[in-house]
């Protein structure tokens, strides 16, 4: 159920109104927009018949939500959500783009990559330290020694750093180290994993399992919500279909149905979902002229010798280039990089 206030429903009318719901039983989660907060009632809204919710004061309308998803939908929230991380704001007018090894290797390579992909225009570091392969025998990545040399680069350059958690119990040492939590799409219904990120304090992206419908993908990002964290990235990064022509295929038609459906920003990964280097500028000028608010790109600066992910890896002269190419996309469409 959502509950909308009037423009002028002061704190103390905000708390009655909120008290009134907690005493039913049911979660409440406040969103403040720019003219309104809306009070959303989680649970089960039968409980809600002992109270007379448009007749308390400051009250203006109230509203059933009809999604499945509740607290990530465009019915709970309509302004979309604008995630504010070290000066940057993710899902605002700026496309922020994540560039960086798909595998944290050694100290040198990573800051230099780091520097690199920031002098092109990149705002936020990548690189996995613990690694989800399909064969037991490929690189794992090089674990918590991989989250402090991320740290190192943070601390070279002052890019906020993003790397993938895997075990739930490795949750509160992760977040010493990232500032952004990635679940990988492997991972995207995990629902211990996801639970446990939702009672951070730190944004989460969270990738589009191989083969979720998006209604799956959002009520994936309905658990981490549910525990209070609303700091929710969604990100296309290709599904498995019957095509073998590319890694995945990639589904641009995610963005803007996404961008209907839930006020979180929509990011678009066009390396996992091509498995090729020369298919990527395509795809990420493609992803932004349908919307998406960031791209998550992989950059290396030897692909032919790196231990996870080479051949779909950018060398960083080629990023440097296809971010010139993304900012004219975006520009003509009242955007930028």
């Amino acid at each position: 159920m959502i509950i909308v206030l009037k423009k002028d429903a002061a704190q103390d009318v905000i708390d009655h109104v909120v008290e009134k719901i907690k005493g039913t039983g049911l979660a409440v989660h406040i969103s403040k927009g720019k003219e309104r907060t809306i009070i959303g009632a989680i649970g089960d809204e039968s409980l809600l018949s002992s109270i007379q919710l448009d007749a308390l004061p400051g009250v203006e309308n109230v509203m059933p939500i009809l999604k499945p998803y509740k607290l990530v939908s465009r019915e709970f929230r309509k302004e979309g959500t604008v995630i504010e991380l070290g000066g940057i704001k993710i899902g605002d007018r700026d496309v922020m783009v994540i560039a960086g090894p798909c595998s944290v290797e050694n100290k040198d390579s990573l800051i230099d990559t780091a520097r690199k992909v920031q002098a092109s225009g990149a705002k936020i570091l990548r690189g996995g330290a613990f690694k989800p392969r399909t064969s037991p025998y490929d690189f794992q990545g090089l674990g918590f020694d991989g989250l402090k040399l991320l740290s190192e680069a943070r601390k070279a350059t002052g890019l906020p750093i993003i790397s993938e958690l895997m075990d739930p119990r490795d949750t509160e040492t992760f977040c010493e180290y990232v500032d952004i939590v990635q679940i990988g799409a492997r991972n995207m219904q995990n629902f211990r994993l996801l639970t446990e990120v939702g009672k951070i304090k730190k944004p989460v992206l969270l990738k589009r399992g191989l083969s979720a419908t998006i209604k799956e993908f959002l009520m994936s990002a309905e658990y981490i919500a549910a525990q209070g964290n609303s700091q929710i990235i969604l990100c296309e990064r290709g599904i498995r279909t019957f095509e073998t022509a590319t890694r995945n295929t990639l589904d641009l038609s995610a963005v803007p149905v996404l961008k209907e459906e839930t006020h979180l920003p929509v990011f678009v990964d066009p390396s996992h979902a091509v498995g090729r280097w020369a298919l990527v500028a395509p795809l990420a000028k493609a992803a932004v002229a349908v919307g998406a608010d960031g791209l998550m790109i992989e950059v290396h600066p030897d692909p032919e010798n790196a231990l996870c992910d080479g051949a779909q890896s950018l060398k960083p002269s080629k990023f440097a280039g296809l971010m010139e190419e993304v900012n004219k996309v975006a520009e003509s469409i009242g955007r930028r990089i």
